[in-house]
């Protein structure tokens, strides 16, 4: 059960690393919205986000455990083929809408209460999520400790939630991941 827990902690600090630089806008409309004296509004704000993350830094753990060393091509290539399909679904296209505008959110949710920053922390952090599991999902297929793949996911969940004009990249994102899943199976 520790490495269950320990893999999870890495998985969690690996998603915090990641997209923090996403939540930057977010955390400054925080402070913006914060009653005065109130010094701790971004750290409420992302302990909800944080808290948002945990369940899915938990699966992940258990199916690396669970698949260990057995993930075979075929489950690779599913799970690239998986988030390649997803970069085209209107789901994330609405994921990342919101994601584009922190102070829409703010001003339809903020209740002036520090309860309310853990909660727009909490709501953000999960449609941040519909946003990029099936990107962070692919660190199962390429490796986790694969450096170059997760620097390329920071940058692309960055241009893509924070970067105005990125519509572009879903598609092109997209059609690689699909066609990473083809090369994978093909050399299966």
């Amino acid at each position: 059960m520790n490495g269950f827990f320990a893999s999870a902690a890495v998985w969690q600090v690996m998603m915090t690393v990641m997209m923090a630089p996403t939540a930057v806008p977010w955390l400054r409309a925080a402070r913006r919205f914060a009653p005065a004296g109130t010094a701790a509004a971004g750290t409420r704000f992302a302990s909800g986000y944080f808290v948002a993350w945990l369940p899915f830094s938990a699966a992940l753990a258990a199916a690396q455990l669970g698949l260990g060393s057995a993930l075979s091509a075929h489950t690779r290539a599913l799970i690239l083929l998986g988030a390649g399909v997803y970069q085209f679904l209107p789901v994330k296209s609405a994921c990342l809408r919101h994601c584009r505008n922190p102070m829409t959110q703010f001003l339809g949710q903020w209740d002036k209460g520090p309860r309310s920053l853990l909660r727009l922390g909490l709501d953000h952090g999960v449609i941040c999520l519909g946003c990029c599991w099936a990107l962070m999902a692919t660190a199962l297929a390429l490796g986790m400790m694969n450096y170059a793949w997760m620097l390329v996911l920071a940058l692309v969940t960055f241009a893509e939630q924070t970067l105005p004009g990125t519509d572009w990249l879903r598609p092109i994102m997209g059609g690689a991941l699909c066609l990473a899943a083809v090369s994978v199976a093909i050399a299966w």
